[in-house]
């Protein structure tokens, strides 16, 4: 048992450690991964889009 407890003493001890985000820097960063992923999914999607009619002209010819 004394290592369980080593283990969550130490833990603890390293999250005093961590510099958390401020409220506002939080917000951002989410901001920041929602835009960027909407603009991959936009990016994929239109070489999806483009891919698929590239195959089609392909196949029907």
């Amino acid at each position: 048992m004394s290592k369980i407890s080593r283990y969550l003493q130490e833990s603890m001890e390293e999250m005093k450690k961590v510099t958390w985000p401020s409220k506002k820097e939080t917000y951002n960063y989410t901001l920041l991964v929602i835009g960027i992923s909407l603009a991959v999914a936009t990016f994929l999607g239109v070489l999806d889009f483009l891919f698929n009619m590239g195959i089609r002209d392909i196949i029907m010819q």
